[in-house]
């Protein structure tokens, strides 16, 4: 029998590990799961206590300062599982290091002997017959490589991190605590049984002089402070840290510079030098052991949800292993999961167009109240770590290609494959190690409900069922610490605040709602990697549920299901990270599962082949809820890449114009952003988050893989990349009236994307859009015309212009 239900205090329900040298102590208590008992053994613990107040506590507060400045107990960090660091020099032993690279000396040779060839031939460099023409060549030659050494001086000085100073750790550990416990006051958790295995793991590789390159999601800033704390209470060597020059602002970038940050230019442009020096750098970091970590998405994600990796740090880092100069490393997902993200309200404002803000330090502290925020928690998971080499010379293997060191460089589409399938392992295992934070539990039920509010007891009800589906499906919520539900929904409420949900009291019971639709789908998006199968389907099934009529007339045939499955699928392959399984086998678990839960019913034949798929009895009798719990999730992204469908029509050249007009790609985005918002307070679109910025980004893209933009980008002018419609898929103009025809192949795409959207008023039928919405995306594409530049970019890519626009409907 499940002990009583009650609710624990925060200081009761998060004991901390006790960690001294090399003893860990894990005091009992701690739980995975909601109120009843679960199978899963994994005990979390909060890392992270609250720390003393000045005018709470000045004594307390004077003799904890003393305690860590002293170094008292594990607050020395003495006897660190990894390789020694923070001792003076260490940051010139590093530079030394680097410089004595061959590749790097290569490389300064190379560009001396380049340089040199092109001033001998504009004849700065005097040709004369006799002696003295070598020995000037070589004194030039000198002077050029002592010039290239310099700025490779200069920007080691920049980039690398200077750790060299224990007693400054100590304090920066202090400082990061008092401020990270004062926004997130129920501190950092994580999971005894990882954080075991992770110095288990860190020993090993300590023993073989191997590093352990930590790839984390990233949503926040705290994501690196998070992790350094975390290594520094468990006695682990810091990580040195890729981070981007943009945060190098004064006082702060010195100080994360010495904390572990790696400085990175944000573009490496035309730069090989650059580029020598980086790789020669993490050359050296992992030859010698030293823990690394960047994040796979590259910058931070403004949506919730996962980004596709980025392979650009991670190309230097298999790099390493493939040439052979690093033996191994440890490859170790970590995912990080916030009750609330400190810079949810400056996301939105970039999602909706407003310009990105520079960063400064001031605006950090002050402008989200940081030192006075209570956000919950940090959850930081980690999964179990793996080698790298074995996994490079598994697809070595697979690819048929030759073994790591042997010298021989793979193609450019080789290293790609290699490259993805190691970034999309990486994001899957994030996934799956992912904790679902009750905040996001409570913010995902309020978005997916039909209606304008939801009752107490309703909302704890559809938590509940939340929170069994997520297990259902592989994933992990947050402990409550047998907690109530009641008592989780009121904790979670209390997070997320009243700017995010409202309530109103004196009904029969306080009925909640969401204020701000927009910010709280950044939660809500937190969790849809796990239901994107069965949303896919679900909407699939509702281009026949829409309809209306009787359940026959609402039930779709299998393969109807199948393309149109296939179809978002295809659409959305650089938007969600689907299980690796493949289509076919992804729809059949999600029919079994659906079917199993009671969602669905499937007609088969015979032999077991489906034939139909339509709505159960039972989920007609709950009034659907369940269905449209998947519809929901999906039915934005749905919209927005209608809506990115949509603004091409703005595309077709006036009749009365040019027709080879290049469009700057930037500026097509925002008009079809401000599109949207016209489209949404005229009623034609269901859903604000469908202007969100980075989802009609991923739609363009997507477009451009599929043929139906053509982008360019001229090398010799600083302007942003350029785009038009592909020939074929420009859409026809009435020659009389000059109106856009609701026609073609541009036209077929478009309605094959709107079967699923959901149906509201005044678009029971094609009418509104094929007069109305393409007369507006119309109105706001003939100003992209009048602004843009007539001729074409001079070096539109071969490749793109020849290239074949290929139709969607068949590839898809």
């Amino acid at each position: 029998m499940p002990p009583p239900k009650s609710a624990i205090s925060d200081e009761q329900s998060a004991p901390d590990l006790e960690i001294v040298g090399n003893q860990v102590t894990i005091h009992p208590s701690g739980f995975t799961g909601g109120p009843d008992a679960q199978d899963d053994p994994i005990t979390e613990r909060n890392l992270v206590r609250h720390m003393a107040r000045f005018r709470a506590n000045p004594l307390e507060f004077l003799r904890e300062v003393s305690l860590y400045m002293s170094g008292t107990g594990w607050r020395a960090y003495e006897d660190v599982i990894g390789q020694p660091v923070f001792y003076p020099g260490f940051g010139e032993r590093m530079k030394s290091s680097i410089l004595s690279s061959p590749m790097l000396q290569d490389k300064v040779r190379e560009l001396a002997s380049t340089r040199l060839g092109v001033e001998e031939k504009e004849g700065l460099v005097a040709i004369k017959e006799g002696a003295n023409l070598d020995e000037k060549r070589a004194r030039r030659r000198h002077e050029i490589e002592s010039s290239l050494k310099e700025v490779v001086d200069t920007m080691m000085d920049n980039m690398i991190c200077k750790m060299e100073s224990k007693t400054f750790i100590r304090g920066a550990y202090y400082l990061c605590t008092q401020l990270l416990t004062r926004a997130y006051h129920q501190g950092i958790h994580v999971s005894s049984e990882e954080v075991l295995r992770l110095r288990s793991v860190a020993e090993t590789a300590a023993k073989n002089k191997q590093s352990i390159v930590f790839l984390p999601c990233h949503k926040s800033h705290v994501d690196y402070v998070s992790l350094q704390l975390i290594c520094y209470r468990l006695g682990i060597g810091l990580p040195v840290v890729v981070a981007g020059d943009n945060l190098n602002i004064p006082l702060l970038g010195p100080f994360l510079q010495h904390a572990g940050a790696m400085w990175i230019r944000r573009s490496f442009g035309n730069d090989p030098l650059y580029h020598t020096v980086v790789q020669a750098y993490i050359d050296t970091l992992l030859q010698q052991g030293f823990n690394f970590e960047c994040f796979i998405e590259g910058g931070r994600s403004r949506t919730g949800k996962l980004l596709s990796p980025k392979f650009g740090i991670l190309n230097f880092i298999v790099e390493s292993v493939l040439s052979g100069r690093v033996e191994d490393t440890i490859i170790c997902p970590v995912s990080t999961q916030y009750d609330k993200v400190i810079e949810t309200e400056s996301y939105i404002s970039e999602l909706l167009g407003q310009p990105k803000q520079k960063e400064n330090l001031a605006d950090l502290l002050s402008s989200s109240s940081v030192l006075s925020l209570k956000l919950g928690r940090v959850d930081v998971r980690f999964h179990e770590p793996w080698s790298l080499r074995e996994f490079l010379t598994q697809q070595l293997s697979r690819l048929n290609l030759p073994s790591i060191g042997s010298g021989q460089k793979l193609a450019q589409a080789e290293r790609g494959r290699i490259l993805r399938s190691l970034g999309y392992r990486v994001l899957s295992e994030i996934n799956d190690v992912s904790v679902m934070m009750p905040p996001a539990l409570v913010g995902t039920v309020l978005l997916t409900l039909r209606g304008r509010g939801v009752g107490k007891g309703e909302l704890v009800r559809r938590l509940d069922w939340l929170c069994d589906r997520v297990r259902a499906k592989g994933g992990r919520v947050a402990h409550f610490y047998r907690s109530p539900t009641e008592v989780v929904v009121e904790r979670a409420l209390d997070v997320l605040g009243p700017k995010l949900v409202g309530v109103i009291s004196g009904l029969v019971e306080p009925t909640y709602y969401a204020v701000d639709r927009f910010q709280l789908s950044f939660y809500r998006n937190m969790l849809i990697h796990l239901f994107i199968t069965e949303a896919l389907v679900s909407v699939a099934m509702y281009t026949k549920i829409k309809q209306g009529g009787g359940p026959t007339n609402q039930r779709i045939t299998f393969e109807a299901l199948k393309n149109q499955v296939a179809f978002l699928s295809q659409l959305f392959r650089g938007e969600f990270i689907f299980p690796p399984e493949g289509l076919v086998t992804n729809m059949e678990n999600t029919l079994h599962s659906l079917e199993t839960d009671d969602v669905i019913s499937i007609t088969r034949d015979s032999s077991g082949v489906p034939q139909y798929v339509e709505l159960s009895d039972a989920e007609r009798t709950c009034g659907r809820e369940n269905y449209d719990f998947y519809c929901f999730l999906i039915w934005p992204f749905i919209e927005a890449s209608w809506l990115g469908a949509v603004s091409l029509v703005g595309l077709t050249p006036p009749l009365d114009g040019p027709q080879n007009i290049w469009i700057d790609n930037k500026k097509a985005q925002d008009s079809a952003q401000l599109l949207g918002k016209t489209l949404y307070y005229q009623g034609d679109l269901s859903y604000f988050e469908a202007v969100n910025k980075e989802t009609l980004k991923n739609s363009y893209q997507r477009f451009e893989e599929e043929g139906i933009i053509l982008v360019a980008k001229d090398k010799d002018s600083r302007a942003g990349p350029s785009l038009r419609l592909a020939p074929e898929w420009t859409p026809e103009r009435d020659p009389k009236t000059g109106k856009v025809l609701p026609r073609g192949r541009l036209w077929d795409f478009t309605e094959l994307i709107a079967q699923s959207r959901r149906e509201g008023k005044n678009r029971r039928d094609g009418a509104t859009v094929s007069s109305r919405v393409l007369t507006m995306s119309d109105i706001v594409g003939r100003q992209l015309f009048l602004n843009a530049a007539t001729p074409a970019p001079a070096d539109v890519s071969s490749r793109q212009m020849r290239r074949k626009a290929i139709g969607t409907e068949s590839k898809l």
